[in-house]
Order: structure tokens, then sequence, then C-alpha cells
């Protein structure tokens, strides 16, 4: 082999592992949302789990891809653990699909056209071209990422191509021969095929490699199928490395993944080995070719799944042993692993962000209780709590959010949901700080045994209970997308700040006519700017829902016209609000 095929083999190597890169990562950014909508199907069902996770891989060509996503859903806590063991069989059946594209190099001719065109060296520069005319003229993403899809395809076959023809120099080397003899040995083709894929973490681009190498003719499937079985173990690495800093039930998903391709390998070694040093297969001295490769490789992985299925119980059950429950763990709500797929990721930031909202409400709620009812220790402690998790919250939705942005490629309607988001946690947090401040407040008047009189009472009331209504909108319409909810919240903003200016004008009265002492007034203004400012953020987040919202208007115009009251819409429910409130 002289050092141009070795060059030309490192190239061809490279181009094909770039090209599967390429064209997996093309086919999960125009499958994102809908690999959402597909695994929230997945239930305690193995065999709708089995379809999901053969549809899965089958759409974005990687099962190695598919197992770290259900490693970030466990981790994240939306799927559970028995959810995920039907996927990883169907993922194990989905991956088949590429050995059998790969094994299109191998295709003989024969001097007909229709096998000649199927042919990689015969198509793959016309997927090449249509690819960059995609990339250079789309306009729009999804036709970028076809063309991505395309060039990724040509490239991977060209490299395959590229290796076999660089290896074919090979077959007149009998080094090469009597090296190829030690794969007979089925332990060390497990070994060879195992640390191969354990290296380039995909059995995809193994078995590609070894369709290319047994394109020499050097390569008999006794030496084949070795290699196949220890290319299913080693692609179970990708699994393993991510379990890196994950929980328990996280590390469980992976482990149910190695348990199922040991195993599945133990007894194919088993079985076939045994059987045959009774039968002595002949077949196992004729040639592999590409075909016969993708055929094993099918049988190994579909056999495997139609045995180890029923089974799945068990296969739980030891990974339960391996992985046993130990102390409760900080659960990580957010897991970078699911940026690999960024609609998903951006699915479950919804659903932290969601978490966030509730909370950041019911912080609201017992504040707001205690100020009418009286101060409650329990409900004190459990807002102190609450405002500390909602700060940890906004720290890691946002770095989260930030680095999903800038470094994943979103579609126009999730970037709307990631700017939503974005802007949105913010407004929560500050929430969460003055349903703090207002159980402070109480705490403080608690503790000093003060008593606002009789007309300061009612006065806290009304406003209390104002702001009530102002944040359970703002909630509803941030949660919903509700532009009319919405649209209801600056009214309703603006005769709060009247309450509050009123209120404010009347407490000093009451002081100088000794009603009132001075640290009631200093409380109660610390009240009145707490409601003041909550009714200012909720009116943010409606702003924030009006900004990101499909419907035809210009929002700038409308809150221009809407802070200066000029809509009839916003006047006639600002005296909706005045006479509820302030003449009630």
């Amino acid at each position: 082999m002289t050092i141009f095929n070795f060059v030309k083999l490192l190239g061809g190597l490279a181009f094909f592992l770039f090209g599967m890169s390429l064209l997996s990562g093309s086919l999960e950014k125009m499958a994102g949302g809908k690999l959402e909508k597909l695994l929230k199907k997945v239930t305690d069902n193995p065999l709708k789990g089995f379809l999901v996770g053969s549809i899965i891989t089958i759409a974005i060509q990687s099962s190695s891809a598919t197992t770290v996503m259900l490693v970030g859903f466990v981790n994240s806590g939306i799927m559970e653990l028995s959810q995920t063991v039907g996927v990883i069989f169907g993922a194990d059946v989905g991956t088949t699909l590429t050995a059998w594209i790969l094994s299109l190099a191998g295709i003989d001719d024969n001097g007909n056209i229709f096998l000649g065109m199927l042919q990689p060296k015969n198509f793959s520069m016309v997927f090449a071209f249509i690819g960059v005319l995609l990339l250079m003229m789309a306009k729009k993403q999804k036709n970028k990422d076809l063309g991505t899809m395309f060039l990724g395809f040509a490239v991977l076959m060209t490299g395959m191509t590229m290796m076999s023809d660089s290896m074919s120099p090979l077959s007149d080397l009998p080094q090469f021969a009597e090296m190829m003899q030690s794969f007979n040995n089925p332990l060390v083709g497990v070994l060879v095929g195992t640390l191969i894929t354990g290296v380039i973490q995909s059995s995809a681009a193994s078995i590609g490699i070894l369709q290319g190498l047994s394109m020499t003719g050097q390569i008999t499937l006794g030496m084949a199928i070795p290699i196949v079985m220890g290319a299913n173990i080693g692609t179970c690495m990708t699994a393993i490395l991510s379990c890196i800093g994950v929980n328990r039930k996280a590390k469980r998903v992976a482990g149910i993944h190695v348990s199922i391709k040991v195993i599945g390998t133990i007894l194919w070694l088993v079985i076939f080995y045994g059987l045959n040093s009774i039968f002595h297969f002949a077949f196992l001295s004729n040639r592999a070719t590409t075909i016969s490769i993708a055929i094993y490789h099918t049988i190994f992985n579909v056999v495997n799944t139609l045995v180890l299925f029923w089974f799945s119980n068990l296969i739980v059950k030891l990974v339960y042993r391996i992985f046993p429950d130990g102390e409760d763990e900080e659960e990580l709500f957010l897991d970078e692993r699911l940026m690999v797929t960024p609609a998903i990721a951006l699915a479950e930031v919804e659903n932290s962000m969601a978490k966030m909202v509730k909370k950041s409400r019911k912080g609201l709620d017992r504040s707001t209780k205690m100020l009418l009812e009286g101060f409650n220790q329990d409900s004190y402690d459990k807002i102190q709590k609450n405002e500390k998790k909602i700060d940890g919250y906004e720290d890691h939705i946002g770095a989260y959010l930030m680095k999903l942005t800038t470094t994943q490629h979103l579609s126009e309607n999730d970037k709307k949901k990631a700017s939503k988001i974005l802007q949105g946690i913010g407004e929560f947090e500050r929430l969460s700080d003055h349903a703090s401040y207002l159980s402070k407040s109480s705490a403080e008047m608690s503790e000093k045994k003060l008593k606002f009189s009789k007309t300061a009472f009612e006065e806290e009331k009304k406003l209390v209970t104002a702001c009530q209504e102002i944040y359970n909108m703002a909630v509803e319409a941030y949660m919903t997308g509700d532009i009319s909810t919405a649209r209801h919240i600056e009214p309703l903003q603006n005769v709060i700040s009247v309450m509050c200016d009123t209120y404010r004008q009347n407490h000093v009265e009451r002081l100088a006519a000794g009603k009132c002492s001075a640290e009631q007034g200093f409380i109660f203004n610390d009240i009145l700017y707490s409601c003041e400012r909550i009714a200012s953020h909720s009116q943010n987040i409606a702003a924030i829902v009006l900004r990101v919202s499909d419907i035809n208007l210009d929002n700038k115009k409308y809150m221009h016209d809407i802070k200066l009251r000029k809509t009839p819409e916003n006047e006639r429910l600002y005296e909706e609000y005045y006479q509820k409130y302030i003449n009630s």
C-alpha cells in the first residue's frame, strides 16, 4: 500500500465521518419538532416505544443520538426509565437502515444502467450539486437543511468510494491477508469492533468502514460477523459518556442500552459459535460483501430485539441492581445533552419556565394572603425558600437559553419562544422578589405587634385584591398567549398606580392626625411600593405577550396609544377597574 493510498484512505475516512455528521445533524434539525411530538406519545407500552424509537432513529440516522436524547429526557424528568426500554430496542433496529444505504457502494452493475445509477460514484455528485444549489439559493431554513442533508449524503458516499478505492491494493498484500486471519477468532473480532466503534462513537460508521474493507475481497463472513457484534457494543460508548454528571435515573438508561448489547452479543457468541462447532457452517468462509454485512447487521439487531424484548422487565431490574436507589439527588431541570435536538431542548426550557411561573404565582398567593389574613410562619418560610429557587431558575434558564440560541439553529417560531422566555424570566423573578418583600412586611407587623387602622386596612385590602387580579392575568396571558387578557392589564395597572398615589397621600394625612404611627407608615409605604411594582412587572409581561404574538398589529404603536389611553377599549377597561376598586 503506497503513501498515496494511505493518504487517500485517511481522506476518505474524514469525508465519510464528516458526511455522516452533516447528514445526521440536518435530519435532526428537519425532524426536531416532530420528534418532540413522537416522544410525548411514548407510554409504558414497550411496543409503542419500539415503534417510536425505530422511527426517530431512521429519521436522524443515529441510534447513539437517540440514546443520548433518552439520557437527557430521563435526567430532566421528561420520561421515566420504563418508557425508554422500548425506544432503545427500536433504535437498535432503526439504525440498521444506514448499513443498507452504505451497501449501495458495493453494487456491481454488470453493464446495467439502472444498477449503475444506484452506485454512489454515479449519483453522489448529483446530490452534491442539488445540495449546494439549495444552500446557496434557498431562502427558507428548511430548504437549506434539506440541502445540507443532500450534501452530507454526497460527502458520505464520496468518502465511502475513496476508502474502498484506497484499500483495493490491500488485496494483493500477503501481510494484509495474514492479519485478517486473526479476525477469524470471534473474541478478537468482537474486541476490534468494540474498540473501533468506541473511538469513533458510531456503529453505522464502523459498519461502513467494514463494508469498505470488504470490497478488497479479503474479508470473509467469519471475520465480519464478530466485528459487527463488537460494533454493536462499541456504539454504547456515546451513551456511557453522556452519563457523566447526570443522576442515577439517567445512568440507568445507558445501563439498559449496554445490557441489551452485551447480553445479546454473549447469546450470539454462545449459540452461534456453539452450533458452528457442531455443524461447521461452510458459509463462514464465503467472501463478505457490503450487502451481506448489512444483512447480518440487521439480523443481529432484529433477532436480538425479538428475544430480549420479552425480558424487558428483567433487564430493568438488572440495571436497578447495578444503579440502586441512593440518597436524594438534586435534579437538573435542564440538560445540555438535549441541545442536539434544539426543538426538544426548547420544549424542556418551556417546561422549566412553566415551573418558574407557577412558583412565582404561588409565592405571590401566599404573601398576599398573609397581608389579608395575618402572618403565618410556615408560609413565610416557604416564600423565602421559593424565592431562592426562582433565583436559581432565572440563572439556569437564562444561561441555558443563551447557549442554545448562540450554538444551535432555531426555526423562526422557536426563536419567538426563546425570546419570550428570555424576556419573561427577569419579570417573574422580580415578582417573586416582591412576594418576599410583602411577606417580610407581614412578618415585621407580627413581630412588632402592629396593626393598621380600619381605614388603612380597607385600603390595603382593595389594593392587594387588585394586585392579585393583575398578576393572575399576567400569568394567564403569558402561559396561554391570550392577547385579550394581556390587553386588560395596562388599564388595571393604571388604576393600581392611582390607588397607590391616593393611599400614600391618605396615609400621610393619618400620620399627621396621629391615627397611625411612623413605624406603621414605613411598612404601609413598603406595601404600596411592592404592589405598584407587581402591577408594573405584570404590565411588562403583558407587553412581552403582545410583542411575540402572531397577530397583525403594530406593537409599538399599540403600546404607545394604550399608554396614552387613546384607544376606546382601553378607556372602557380603565373605567371598569376604576369603578371596581376605587369607587366601590
